[in-house]
């Protein structure tokens, strides 16, 4: 079961990650959001407004995790970002410990979440964000909580 708790259309990175910003304050740890859209939907973009908006890190210094996999942010509150777009199969996806960073007290970022869901226990407060390209610098971001 999925109830929609936002859907907003962004108009620039800016105001990408100012929604993000905005995002992080419904967070809180334990925390899964699976992020989804296409290449180019401002996914990482979006997971920096997350990610400072936590307090995690600074916007900057917060990059595509794609070649690493795994970002983790933060010193007493962890925010993990997680990056799947290279992860082929079941087997790859098993070798990164998930389950491990979601059984902890922290907020996992997963970008191209969709490979994810179905393969770790959602914790109560998993959410998805499905992010569109419509254009220009323009993005539809809908939020769903994600029900156990």
């Amino acid at each position: 079961m999925v109830k929609t708790l936002a859907q907003v259309v962004t108009h620039s990175p800016e105001e990408t990650v100012a929604f993000g910003r905005e995002l992080a304050r419904e967070l809180q740890p334990p925390c899964l959001a699976l992020l989804e859209g296409e290449l180019g939907t401002g996914k990482t973009t979006l997971v920096k407004g997350i990610v400072a908006g936590l307090g995690a890190a600074r916007e900057e210094d917060v990059t595509s995790p794609s070649f690493t996999l795994v970002h983790e942010y933060g010193s007493a509150d962890k925010v993990y970002h997680v990056d799947l777009y290279r992860i082929e199969d079941a087997r790859e996806l098993a070798t990164l410990g998930l389950e491990d960073l979601t059984g902890q007290d922290a907020t996992v970022l997963v970008e191209w979440g969709e490979k994810l869901l179905g393969t770790v226990p959602v914790p109560p407060r998993g959410i998805r964000v499905r992010m569109e390209h419509l254009g220009s610098d323009d993005r539809r971001i809908i939020v769903e909580r994600l029900e156990t």
